[in-house]
């Protein structure tokens, strides 16, 4: 089970940090993922984290405002966004994937950014 939490309304150029927790299996090996999708919008991928060797990769949207982090101890991975954007607004939801496919998904924790 993933159930993220975090996030909220900010002004424009502020900063929220989402949460990820896992629980029900070890996932210090999985990759995680947070993805986000706004209104009529479709899902989008944001920023990815390996577990062995925590590489991460970023969407060119959210490159050097995002970090993405993991807390392998507390089962968590984190969101940390900064200069957020109006554009940014969406409901973000947290991925695993022990293979090739995410295939859990967490309920999702809505970011609004005010202009």
């Amino acid at each position: 089970q993933l159930v993220e939490s975090g996030g909220g309304l900010v002004q424009a150029g502020g900063s929220l940090r989402l949460s990820c927790a896992a629980s029900g299996r070890t996932f210090s090996t999985y990759a995680m993922a947070w993805f986000r999708q706004a209104p009529g919008k479709e899902r989008e991928f944001v920023a990815q984290i390996r577990g062995n060797t925590a590489n991460t990769y970023y969407a060119n949207s959210v490159k050097g405002r995002f970090t993405i982090s993991r807390d392998n101890a507390k089962n968590t991975v984190y969101l940390q966004m900064n200069s957020l954007k109006p554009e940014d607004t969406a409901a973000y939801y947290c991925a695993a994937a022990s293979g090739p496919r995410w295939d859990l998904w967490g309920q999702g924790t809505q970011v609004t950014v005010s202009s």
